[in-house]
């Protein structure tokens, strides 16, 4: 007798048209997110549509949005590969509800919506906060570094700027003597209206070079200036070398006012980008911060910034938990990388107990370097010398870094698709979204399946 198998007719026609809520099971990420995102205010989306009668039909903002979201939560980053799984990937199929947006339409959407993707951030978190998710007691703040879309082999020192400056100037004018010798043969042998252009192009690449890297270099004494004057430094100081002071000061400034230090970078590619020390060493790079909450270990603010240093990030971090959820965290627990006496007034004036390392891990010998360097610093030291601070600050790791290694791991986001601070900030707002809806939705399967 032979084997009988189940009905396998792949030409079959539908009687009807299916149902696309039998396409998945009950339960999948796609319908979370899709009944998560029904629920939210989307208004932000749909102005760019609004007043224009002309236009033609645009994809419906609500459709993209769940489509880029789903697609961030399942490590899918890419334009062209989004608008390749809408038409491979039976979830992205559901959401789409049958349309299919082609890659430059899911990257404009993206691109025309990075400050909403900020908006929908906070409005995550204070769904979360109504679903009774979190609780605000301790919360640990850390930042990553995530590459920019941009190689480091694209930079230069401003050291190096005014050698090539010198050279490329150098070489413009030997060409342009060049330029008039030929002109002049030339003329002499066809004609004042004819001439070679083999010698101009030659120019042109130069010039343009030459202009790129004066751009660069004036940007960089522009940030130079600016943090001169944060330290009370004034215009024309400095110009003789070794003979101006600060005032009440003993030390002699090093440098003319707004002139960089010799090894002060800038990319060509993504100028806003920084070289930062990473773990696979020195990589063009962003530091992306998060605050995470502990009872939920939902990203409650996120930011990205060009310092490589976290210290300047606390506080501004802080307060925008506060302006997220509505309510200040009891407890801020943070590294070394947070440490300093200003940060720690800051912590205390907010009534936010810190927990934050003065050395490195494991190392009694940073938490003893405290005295001297302030009361408040005085005062972290002493508590983190307390059996109770040393059980908070243990608990810093297993709260934060996981977040970081689902981004990295898990969804595999280590590099920027955008350039520039803005919009690498609307992508991470869009990646610490997607993050927190994937993590929301395993909470609600695991209390429905308890």
């Amino acid at each position: 007798m032979g084997t009988t198998y189940r009905p396998y007719q792949p030409d079959q026609p539908f009687l009807l048209p299916p149902s696309l809520r039998e396409w998945l099971p009950d339960g999948h990420l796609a319908y979370f997110i899709s009944d998560t995102i029904d629920q939210m205010d989307l208004s932000a989306l749909h102005e760019r549509y609004e007043g224009d009668g002309r236009r033609g039909q645009p994809y419906h903002p609500t459709m993209l949005v769940k489509v880029l979201i789903y697609a961030y939560a399942t490590g899918v980053f890419s334009s062209r590969k989004i608008a390749r799984r809408v038409l491979e990937d039976v979830a992205l199929r559901v959401l789409a509800a049958g349309n299919q947006p082609d890659f430059r339409t899911v990257n404009r959407f993206r691109q025309q919506n990075l400050q909403a993707f900020g908006v929908l951030f906070v409005q995550v978190v204070k769904l979360a906060k109504r679903m009774g998710l979190l609780k605000l007691g301790t919360v640990a703040l850390d930042g990553t570094k995530v590459k920019a879309n941009a190689s480091k082999h694209k930079a230069m020192s401003y050291g190096r700027m005014q050698k090539a400056e010198q050279e490329l100037e150098a070489e413009i004018q030997e060409l342009v003597e060049k330029a008039q010798q030929v002109d002049a043969a030339e003329d002499e042998i066809y004609g004042a209206d004819n001439s070679g252009d083999e010698i101009p192009a030659e120019l042109q690449r130069r010039e343009t070079r030459l202009e790129k890297i004066r751009e660069a270099k004036q940007a960089l004494e522009a940030e130079q200036a600016d943090k001169d004057r944060a330290k009370g430094r004034r215009e024309g100081d400095g110009k003789v070398a070794g003979e101006v002071r600060p005032q009440g000061g003993r030390s002699k400034y090093k440098r003319e006012f707004g002139v960089p230090k010799a090894t002060a970078q800038r990319n060509f590619t993504d100028p806003e980008s920084r070289i930062m020390k990473t773990q696979q060493g020195f990589e063009q790079c962003y530091n992306a911060q998060a605050v995470v909450e502990e009872g939920s270990q939902l990203v409650i603010a996120q930011q990205v910034g060009n310092n490589a240093a976290d210290n300047p990030y606390l506080i501004e971090m802080l307060d925008q938990v506060k302006q997220n959820t509505g309510r200040k965290p009891q407890r801020a627990l943070a590294d070394s990388g947070y440490k300093g006496e200003e940060n720690f007034e800051g912590l205390e004036k907010r009534k936010i107990q810190g927990v934050i390392a003065l050395g490195r891990e494991n190392k009694q010998g940073g938490q003893a370097k405290a005295k001297g360097s302030g009361e408040a610093t005085e005062r972290m030291a002493k508590r983190l010398r307390s059996k109770r601070g040393q059980q908070h600050y243990r608990r810093r790791k297993a709260l934060v870094e996981p977040a970081f290694g689902w981004v990295k791991r898990v969804l595999g986001f280590r590099e920027f698709s955008l350039r520039g601070l803005s919009k690498v900030q609307g992508e991470w707002s869009l990646v610490t979204l997607a993050l927190n809806l994937r993590r929301m939705a395993r909470i609600e399967s695991s209390v429905a399946t308890a």
